[in-house]
């Protein structure tokens, strides 16, 4: 089966409306493709070593590999040494007994090396963590894993390898469960999960043993609350889907998809339900709507934002329902984004930017990962992952 990716048209734009902004990525495109050939049409996504399906995860780690969570395959690839041509196979697999095999739970009993909506991935300690969303729970490596036959050493969210009941079953969350977990990322020897279903993130100081509970909670006031925006109004500690977090300039930025925002902390928060020092996406603290209303983006605006990393000193966003990538300086209240790939401009949001896929554009990027001067994308909409170095 292939799917067109013919080219569609937008609404014109408003006169002086257009913003036109410095490249985040080297304006020649990806230096590297994988899972797909960039061309009009979308490759088959039978499962194969080269072959994705909506991966929405990437990883690369400090030895040089490369991790992808190939989530509609319930699947992860790794490459030993990071892939330096297109179309390269992967030749480390978890989570299915073979490259040519997909299924939840690879058609089975959940274990420790099964996979069900795998999502956010990060090294962790010299080993992997992996955001096995669908079975509520967060699987870690203490070493990095040699293949489906290697299970996870640690699970969180369930109380052992055989778990995988969102909030193992009961009807309000606690300090160890975990509900719809999309994001994971690593900070020092925190683990910082964004449980997406309760609406919260969690930090785990020193995750050990299976089932160990979170020592402290954003989103909510306690450990016991699910509810969207902590059952009231967008606040300044409140979270509708936050699906991803990263460290950055001493502090924390967690992507509040739901609520079409970046919220940004100065300094690690140290208490439960720590209110956010600044937003990215909004213009106070009580806004919530995409695009800031408008139809169109600006250098302010966001919908949907599912990705984070940082490249160099600066924050990169996925903006995820605009298929771009934003570059922010400051963690300043509404800070307008000064970096931006994948549009031709701030006011430009179509999918591969109303056209067919190329080196340089996006399709509702899911997952980033930074390492010196290069940049990984789950882009998830094209079926691929894009290997892009950083605009001279």
């Amino acid at each position: 089966m292939k799917v067109s990716l013919s080219p569609s048209f937008s609404p014109l734009k408003a006169p002086g409306s257009v913003t036109q902004g410095a490249p985040l990525l080297d304006p020649k495109g990806a230096r590297v493709i994988l899972g797909g050939d960039g061309g009009a049409l979308v490759e088959s996504i039978t499962p194969a070593a080269h072959r994705m399906f909506g991966p929405r995860g990437v990883c690369l780690h400090p030895d040089g590999s490369l991790w992808v969570s190939d989530t509609g395959h319930h699947r992860v690839l790794g490459w030993r040494r990071g892939p330096d041509g297109d179309d390269a196979p992967a030749d480390i697999l978890l989570g299915q007994p073979e490259f040519g095999r997909e299924g939840r739970n690879a058609k089975g009993p959940v274990a420790g090396n099964t996979l069900n909506v795998p999502t956010g991935i990060c090294a962790f300690r010299g080993g992997l963590a992996v955001a096995d969303a669908w079975n509520h729970r967060v699987l870690i490596w203490r070493k990095l894993p040699t293949g489906p036959d290697h299970p996870a050493d640690v699970v969180l969210g369930q109380a052992d390898m055989g778990g995988a009941l969102a909030n193992r079953g009961g009807d309000a969350p606690r300090a160890d469960t975990l509900h719809w977990p999309y994001g994971v990322s690593a900070i020092g020897d925190r683990l910082i999960v964004c449980d997406s279903g309760n609406r919260r993130v969690l930090v785990f100081d020193d995750p050990r043993r299976n089932g160990q509970p979170a020592d402290l909670v954003l989103g909510q006031h306690g450990f016991d609350c699910r509810d969207e925006n902590a059952g009231g109004p967008v606040r300044d500690y409140t979270m509708r889907w936050p699906h991803m977090a990263v460290a950055w300039r001493d502090g924390l930025a967690v992507a509040d998809a739901g609520n079409n925002r970046v919220m940004l902390w100065h300094e690690m928060p140290r208490d439960n339900a720590t209110p956010a020092d600044a937003l990215f996406g909004q213009i106070d603290m009580t806004g919530c709507d995409a695009n800031l209303g408008a139809y169109y983006p600006t250098a302010q605006a966001v919908n949907m934002p599912y990705a984070l990393a940082v490249l160099g000193t600066r924050l990169v966003i996925g903006d995820t329902a605009n298929s771009r990538l934003l570059g922010l300086s400051e963690p300043a209240m509404a800070a307008r984004a000064d970096r931006l790939s994948g549009q031709p401009d701030f006011a430009a949001k179509g999918d591969n930017g109303w056209g067919v896929a190329r080196r340089d554009t996006l399709c509702w990027p899911y997952g980033l990962s930074a390492r010196g001067d290069t940049l990984a994308i789950a882009d998830s909409g094209n079926n691929r992952v894009l290997i892009w170095e950083a605009a001279p």
